[in-house]
């Protein structure tokens, strides 16, 4: 969130948006660097004012869009963030979302007031502006939640996918250690996975067959009373 121009907006109510990536095998975060406000030259979270006519949702998929030009991604609210002290200048509420975004998916577009967009690894962050840091802390808690309880990881991958490929974002995010073979038999025991007849291509290794994630059986299963348990 930059401290700019508030015209057409919700007096002291922005968004900020936590947006996760990955990158092979390492969990990473999509920061801003500012080019206007107080906030100028510093890194921080991608975020913005909520303008009158919007929802918080509406606004955070509006900002998420300008930047990446990724619409109709999985999207979360986290809480809002509401210490009077957050910004020294003026009194600023923000709601926080966190999105899953696959890295191949999305497009920076250029911003006035972004001087630049960057991953970066979780042990990696910066200091980034005002509570961002806070805010980033209690997404990541949030995250290792719900990936144990519903599907949302896949958001993370691409459409095609090998098992170990899904092992090493369960691990990346979870910090921890998984057994190959009680991975693979856990996961394809739920049912949730299609094989496909390819396999990896361009690898200096032997290439692993490919799989993606079938959301239509994961409602029908769910509705049949499936609990997704990691």
């Amino acid at each position: 969130m930059t401290i700019a121009n508030k015209e057409s907006t919700n007096e002291g109510i922005t968004i900020d948006c936590v947006i996760f990536g990955f990158n092979k095998q390492s969990l990473e975060i999509l920061l801003v660097q500012h080019a206007e406000g107080e906030s100028i030259g510093k890194w921080g979270l991608l975020g913005g004012w909520m303008r009158k006519e919007e929802s918080a949702d509406d606004a955070a998929q509006r900002i998420l869009y300008e930047l990446t030009s990724l619409d109709n991604i999985y999207l979360e609210q986290l809480k809002a963030f509401t210490d009077p002290n957050r910004v020294s200048s003026q009194r600023v509420v923000t709601i926080a979302y966190y999105t899953l975004v696959n890295r191949e998916d999305y497009n920076i577009k250029a911003s006035a007031t972004l001087r630049e967009a960057k991953w970066f690894k979780i042990k990696d962050i910066p200091n980034l502006i005002f509570d961002h840091n806070e805010i980033l802390d209690f997404s990541l808690t949030q995250l290792r939640n719900r990936v144990r309880q519903a599907p949302i990881g896949f958001n993370l991958l691409p459409e095609k996918f090998t098992l170990l490929q899904l092992m090493h974002l369960y691990e990346e995010i979870l910090s921890i250690e998984l057994d190959k073979s009680n991975f693979r038999r856990k996961i394809l025991h739920m049912k949730l996975l299609v094989p496909l007849d390819e396999k990896q291509q361009d690898v200096s290794h032997r290439a692993a067959k490919l799989y993606k994630f079938d959301a239509e059986i994961y409602e029908k299963l769910t509705e049949k009373g499936f609990n997704f348990e990691f």
